[in-house]
């Protein structure tokens, strides 16, 4: 039999938590992206980038395109809930794969000498850091602090709906952007994938 998780409720509720064991997990993917780095091995370094970077994209167009609209038609008890438990979790996955994936991408550009080429081919390498450094900034210092922000007003026992409200329409407008481009550094990388 499931419980119903009230406001009182979801405060004492342990998956409502941030759990900083997550530390070891990201500690963890992190040393497995040095040990990538360091061994020169281009099939674990790629596989380290393409990897987490598949998780970072899909994590993000998920969330963006298929959770976000759920989530604006939910009632409010409900939108609590799962934002309660989901934010907890995405504080750590998040930021990991937006460390990870770019730094394992650069390291790989380096090892394939795509630092060399020349122009016009050179527009591609550059499209892709300045993508990526967008997404990077915009989800650690944009989307992340609100998350916390979202979740620390969600987790009062008299949530202020209005803030809230503001926070989650600016965080709407900043992944419909990263959404889009996701879907551009999806196709940088399948033109690096099959040849400049």
């Amino acid at each position: 039999m499931s419980t119903i998780t009230t406001p009182a409720t979801a405060l004492s509720d342990p998956d409502t938590r941030i759990d900083w064991r997550n530390l070891i997990w990201v500690a963890a993917s992190l040393g497995i992206m040095v040990a990538a780095i360091l061994s020169t091995n281009a099939w674990f370094l790629n596989f380290v980038h393409v990897v987490t970077g598949l998780l970072w994209t899909g994590i993000d167009l998920f969330m963006g395109f298929v959770i976000g609209p759920i989530m604006r038609r939910v009632s409010f008890p409900v939108r609590q809930a799962i934002t309660t438990r989901l934010m907890p979790r995405m504080m750590f996955i998040m930021p990991t794969l937006a460390i990870i994936a770019p730094t394992a991408g650069w390291f790989l550009a380096v090892q394939y000498g795509y630092l060399e080429l020349a122009f016009p081919e050179l527009w591609w390498l550059i499209a892709a850091l300045v993508i990526t450094t967008i997404l990077s900034i915009q989800g650690v210092l944009i989307l992340l602090p609100t998350n916390i922000l979202v979740y620390l007003e969600m987790r009062k026992p008299d949530p202020d709906g209005e803030r809230i409200g503001r926070l989650m329409r600016r965080y709407v407008r900043v992944v419909a952007f990263q959404g889009c481009m996701q879907v551009l550094i999806i196709v940088i990388m399948a033109r690096f994938a099959t040849g400049l």
